[in-house]
């Protein structure tokens, strides 16, 4: 059964003053860490390709605490225009949370290598981009923390995942890289990686996952929660935590690290994984 989420008692908003943006922000684990982060005080700035979903979160968050940029995180000029946006939210840049990805799964001798460039250009160029810019704002404001939302795709295969695997496996040793260049200038970079989370695009995932075992996308999630020691595929509220904390203070004297969030499956050896029919928990 998926345990309550605790109540973290009277010790304050651990974001408050913060500024934030948050790429990818207008559905899944974007939205959530957005909803999260106004929760403990931050104000931030969420951004994506279309501007309804963005305009649907920021219309939930209280007034002044949210705003949204809509672009593209591969496009030089539609990044540049989401730092100003976020500065001009708070007057800083204290987090930022590379979260927009795409999927395309095929294996390498079957996937379009247009769709391999894309994936490559939106998982590691985009999040690259951003640091580009945002890293010097940090470096003058004297730091800053910056989440890269990867994948346990990044440290291990999954099959016909190749362009997803390979750009998130970038990503966690960019963010190692960026680690050791900036943690002199109070710059913390940290990789998130996460595993099924119950968002749009596993749910595009499970359709294909479904019609692979001949089910439906419901029991296909069942067959996957079956398979995962915690019994149950996570939420995007499921893992905001984690996020919080690394934006926050408590976690001051980590950088470079990559922290799995994927209830216990990644600790499972493959062969032991069973596919087989039940209900979601």
């Amino acid at each position: 059964m998926r345990p309550a989420r605790g109540n973290m008692g009277a010790k304050g908003l651990r974001l408050e003053g913060k500024v934030a943006l948050i790429t990818g922000g207008g559905s899944g684990i974007g939205a959530g860490v957005a909803e999260r982060f106004v929760e403990e005080g931050a104000r931030v700035c969420i951004t994506g390709r279309r501007e309804q979903p963005l305009e649907a979160v920021v219309g939930r968050l209280p007034d002044g605490s949210a705003c949204f940029c809509a672009g593209d995180v591969t496009c030089v000029d539609d990044v540049k225009r989401m730092v100003r946006r976020t500065i001009s939210l708070g007057g800083a840049i204290d987090e930022l949370v590379n979260n927009a990805g795409i999927t395309g799964p095929s294996p390498v001798a079957e996937v379009d290598p247009d769709l391999w460039r894309r994936t490559i250009e939106v998982n590691l160029v985009g999040p690259f981009l951003t640091m580009h810019e945002a890293i010097p704002v940090m470096i003058r404001q004297g730091g800053g923390s910056i989440i890269n939302v990867a994948s346990v795709g990044g440290i291990r295969a999954i099959p016909g995942a190749s362009a997803y695997c390979a750009s998130k496996a970038g990503l966690i040793h960019l963010t190692r890289q960026v680690s050791t260049d900036y943690a002199s200038r109070g710059i913390r970079c940290n990789a998130v990686c996460p595993g099924f989370v119950r968002t749009a695009m596993v749910e595009t995932e499970m359709g294909v996952l479904a019609e692979l075992l001949d089910t439906d996308r419901e029991a296909a999630f069942a067959m996957v929660a079956n398979n995962t020691p915690v019994g149950w595929i996570a939420s995007p509220d499921d893992v905001a935590g984690i996020f919080t904390f690394l934006a926050s203070d408590e976690s001051r004297y980590m950088t470079g690290a990559k922290l799995v969030i994927d209830g216990g499956s990644s600790s499972l050896d493959p062969g032991t994984m069973v596919f087989r029919r039940g209900e979601a928990r």
